[in-house]
């Protein structure tokens, strides 16, 4: 039973399994870097668990990012399209490739990246020049589309897909939140050229920090491996063919990261059990709209997010403000990108209401894997006496 002044995070890992006897073998072993037996095991178990060819470990989902991006050819003065609903990194990684985010609306329904306007743009705003596909307005090459499975739902790969199979352009999947998410049925993270992980503290399972690229494309596996590993050509002569980057995730994190992967079926269903419990009890509150699954998808509901109407409820912020004097974490929706600072004034955005409408009423509600049932009743009640 949860004592009426114990805290209830929004989300935190949840360590009952091998983690201790994991970590201990790394040190009994003395494979702590970022070479090891774990670090190898750990890739070849998220390539199976995704149904992918290959999977290079790295240390953050930011940098499964940046190197994905790399791997698809992205280079200064190239263009990404990406939702401008998600976190900052997605634009951050476009950014560190010298290349410029293009912010693209949300769908309503899935809160992910719209592919009708996205259809849209690349037919209104640009054109083919000596076969490459030019933004009219920047006169910059368009190279990748960037779509985000939102706090854990899939986008709607089909249709993005199939822009690619008519634009001269790749698609990398930002599947940082979204791990153990399906779409139509195959895991997210392998539709397109590659798909990023994170595994930071409050994803579905951590490394403490880490992340992972996966791909079915040989080639792509191979660059990856080149850039994350600073470029080494010859593995006894310290000879560099490039300027790579020391992106390996490290042994340690990833005994963690094999321990954790472990229950992540578990831990998928106990998400899935707090979006449930959340969707039956809230359906009673008006003014509360949760974002559910769409019938194509299964959601890892990394995130349980609802809608609120600011005639009932006000402001998210408010509901934040109450609960976290009430000892809950609530969190709003991400920032919209093209009103953060190092973007609004620099990139073009085309179209996009929806995500801020999302925004101004969207909140996240408690969901950790190892959240109780009496925890969660706090939180409704919270809101039942707030409303």
């Amino acid at each position: 039973m949860s004592e009426p002044d114990e805290r209830i995070p929004n989300a935190v890992p949840h360590l009952v399994g091998n983690e201790w006897r994991y970590l201990k073998e790394c040190l009994d072993t003395n494979w702590v870097s970022s070479v090891g037996p774990f670090v190898d095991r750990f890739e070849r178990e998220v390539a199976a668990y995704v149904g992918a060819r290959h999977a290079i470990a790295v240390v953050t989902g930011t940098a499964a990012l940046h190197a994905a991006l790399l791997a698809a050819d992205v280079g200064p003065e190239d263009e990404v399209l990406v939702p401008a609903l998600t976190f900052m990194a997605t634009a951050s990684a476009i950014r560190y490739c010298g290349a410029w985010p293009v912010f693209m609306d949300s769908d309503p329904s899935t809160w992910t990246l719209d592919p009708e306007k996205t259809a849209e743009f690349l037919a209104r705003e640009c054109e083919m020049r000596r076969g490459l596909l030019v933004n009219r307005t920047s006169g910059r090459r368009v190279k990748a589309l960037l779509p985000v499975h939102l706090y854990g739902h899939p986008a709607d790969l089909d249709p993005l897909m199939e822009l690619t199979a008519h634009h001269p352009i790749s698609l990398v999947e930002d599947a940082a939140e979204a791990l153990g998410a399906s779409y139509k049925g195959r895991r997210v993270g392998v539709r397109g050229l590659a798909g990023c992980l994170s595994f930071n503290g409050n994803k579905i399972i951590t490394t403490g920090g880490g992340g992972m690229v996966v791909t079915d494309d040989d080639g792509v596996a191979r660059r990856l491996r080149t850039l994350t590993t600073q470029a080494r050509a010859d593995v006894v002569e310290w000879i560099h063919d490039e300027v790579g980057f020391n992106y390996r995730l490290t042994n340690i994190q990833a005994a963690l990261g094999v321990a954790q992967l472990e229950q992540l079926d578990r831990f998928v269903e106990a998400k899935r059990a707090t979006a449930r419990a959340y969707i039956e009890a809230l359906a009673r509150l008006p003014g509360l709209e949760p974002c559910c699954e769409q019938p194509w998808a299964v959601s890892s509901f990394w995130m349980f997010s609802v809608l609120l109407d600011p005639a009932v409820w006000g402001s998210p912020r408010r509901v934040i403000d109450g609960a976290a004097a009430a000892g809950i974490q609530c969190r709003p929706l991400w920032y919209p990108l093209h009103r953060q600072p190092p973007f609004r004034d620099s990139c073009q955005a085309y179209r996009v209401e929806v995500a801020d409408r999302l925004h101004a009423r969207g909140l996240s509600l408690p969901c950790s894997v190892g959240i109780t049932a009496d925890q969660r009743d706090r939180v409704i009640r919270f809101l039942t006496h707030l409303k």
